[in-house]
């Protein structure tokens, strides 16, 4: 290492650093320093020296903006030049880096394009961004900063993109508000937290969550970029699926891989604690309604991690969450822009997101594609549109859905069927404080009524109304039998008559089974009575080639069959006339008897 490069190096930076509009020039020029009187007092430096590191002692303690993981390093030129970089070049784009890498953004401090802001375990970034294949817009979003695949998860502007080749600025102001203002300091978005008194001290800060907050000097979060979401959950962000008010938040997809602009596809959830994906105003998937099953879904991570998701009540409003443990890989859930949920883990072995779960799963999983009274069937190898019991198929593929094969006639005595394992309809009517008995009653005395479900709550927190009675006045649309074991009973109505004919098929089909087995053990008994009585019958007549000479009787052995003497087979064949003989085969002659 040459220790006139270094020292050239530390007398320069100072300047250069104050050119480039950085503050922490003098502390700097105080590190190099002691670098340079190192080096005077050093005599064993030569260029063929292993390479060395030389760390000047800026660390977060003694300047409180800088992070403890980031240092200023000065490498020989050597060095520099056997990676490609010049020295100082390398040097000055470092610090400018780290001194630009902070995790706040304060009034006094905007963001133009090439600044960011970096959580404070280095985890996300947060800074202006063009798309791969759109480098003539620009936006402001945030970004994992510790996977090598850019991977957004938020973006502000999405549809207010800065044009042209414009710089644009990312400011806070003194009334606590982010604004984007393009290059002629025209608004382009904004967060509006419409607070009309001076906050000083707040800062916008970037969590090690990938949460941007607006926080006053108090603590408070006064806004934060959780509830306003784009496309992506993250864990242990809320999704509102209903409030008081039943509203809720909302996922909106990208238009394409490199278009932040939102798409025809959105998530969210309704009064009814369901959590629908739309294309536009249309669902395109459905979750059913939630159950008495707190955490309704698990999945096992490759390295042993576990991820659950959660349906949380917060005083009387339901948000959809999810948890990893901790040392899992990072996680999150997307909307993508084809309409599929998507839960995705990165592999750090194959630099790449893994899929670990995703809806629609097939064609049949999608909203309603089994018709009205139809069902998809996932128990089976191939999901497959079925029709619940009771009902036929209209057509061959299930469009116009299914239709009762007998029509139910109201206060004839109807019945109720159980279904297993099914994933509730849509448009159902929830009635409050029912009993498992009393939901019954209210779908079993009114005739509109074609089926209703029940579950317990109790385990989700709810104080006022532990029970979820569920009753259907229509058609069953988007069910569905599940195959992974999550899905509930559904009590389907059927007509008596259905009830009634297989009842009586039963009645008439098991005493008739009855007495066939009654009649098969008799012949199975006299069968065998009758072949012990044929073992002392007269034993059969059967010749011996030994004894035809000796006699003219055929010798008796046990045996049902007739016996004959010789002379009355000589005697039936005219002595064994030619004229009888019809034939010849390998077991002899064969004579016509008469």
């Amino acid at each position: 290492m040459h220790r006139g490069d270094l020292a050239v190096l530390c007398t320069h930076l100072p300047f250069l650093l104050i050119k480039a509009g950085l503050c922490v020039a003098n502390r700097i020029y105080k590190a190099c320093a002691n670098v340079r009187s190192h080096i005077r007092n050093t005599n064993t430096l030569s260029s063929t020296s292993a390479p060395t590191l030389y760390i000047c002692s800026l660390q977060a303690n003694s300047l409180k903006h800088l992070h403890s993981s980031y240092y200023i390093s000065l490498l020989s030129s050597s060095q520099a030049y056997a990676q490609g970089l010049m020295g100082p070049v390398f040097v000055l784009l470092l610090l400018i880096c780290v001194c630009n890498s902070e995790d706040r953004l304060t009034p006094a401090k905007p963001h133009s394009v090439g600044d960011r802001l970096i959580s404070n375990g280095g985890i996300f970034a947060l800074g202006f961004f063009s798309p791969k294949n759109s480098s003539a817009n620009s936006y402001v979003g945030i970004w994992y900063h510790n996977i090598p695949e850019r991977t957004y998860v938020w973006v502000a502007n999405r549809d207010s993109p800065i044009t042209g080749s414009s710089p644009g600025k990312f400011v806070l102001t003194t009334s606590s508000d982010l604004v984007l203002l393009d290059s002629k300091g025209s608004t382009l978005w904004t967060t509006m937290n419409n607070i009309t008194t001076e906050a000083t001290g707040a800062a916008a800060i970037l969590l090690d969550s990938g949460n941007l907050v607006i926080r006053l000097p108090n603590g408070t979060d006064i806004w934060q970029s959780f509830h306003h979401p784009t496309d992506t959950i993250l864990p242990n962000m809320s999704l509102q699926l209903s409030n008081n008010n039943n509203l809720s938040t909302h996922l909106v997809a990208w238009r394409a891989p490199d278009d932040p602009s939102t798409s025809d596809y959105s998530l969210g959830g309704d009064s009814s604690f369901q959590i629908l994906v739309w294309n536009r105003t249309m669902p395109y998937w459905r979750r059913a309604a939630l159950d008495g099953v707190l955490v309704f879904a698990m999945y096992q991570s490759k390295s042993g991690p576990i991820m659950s998701q959660t349906i949380v009540n917060r005083g009387g409003e339901f948000y959809l969450t999810y948890t990893v443990s901790d040392g899992s890989a990072s996680m999150r859930m997307i909307l993508h822009y084809t309409g599929m949920v998507k839960l995705l883990a990165w592999n750090s072995n194959s630099l790449s997101w893994d899929v670990f779960f995703e809806r629609p799963g097939s064609s049949c999983d999608r909203y309603a594609s089994c018709g009205p009274f139809g069902y998809c069937d996932a128990t089976e190898a191939v999901a497959t549109c079925k029709c619940l019991d009771g009902f036929e198929s209209v057509g061959l593929d299930f469009s116009l859905g299914c239709q009762r094969k007998k029509e139910i006639r109201c206060g004839q005595g109807d019945s109720f069927i159980t279904l297993l394992n099914m994933k509730t309809p849509d448009k159902f009517l929830y009635i409050r404080n029912r009993s498992f008995d009393q939901c019954a009653e209210e779908c079993s005395r009114n005739c509109s009524c074609t089926a209703y479900a029940y579950a317990n709550l109790s385990n989700l927190g709810v104080t006022v109304d532990q029970s979820r009675c569920l009753v259907w006045m229509g058609e069953l649309v988007d069910t569905e039998k599940r195959g992974d074991g999550l899905g509930e009973n559904l009590y389907l109505r059927i007509p008596s008559s259905s009830v009634n004919k297989k009842t009586g098929a039963l009645k008439i089909a098991l005493p008739v089974m009855a007495s066939l087995l009654i009649i098969m053990c008799i012949c199975l008994v006299w069968i065998r009575k009758s072949r012990g009585k044929d073992q002392t019958k007269a034993p059969m007549n059967y010749a011996v080639p030994e004894q035809l000479g000796n006699s003219d009787v055929l010798y008796d052995q046990n045996s049902e069959f007739l016996w004959i003497s010789f002379n009355d087979i000589i005697a039936a064949t005219d002595g064994f006339s030619d004229s009888n003989v019809l034939g010849k085969g390998g077991f002899g002659i064969v004579y016509k008897v008469t």
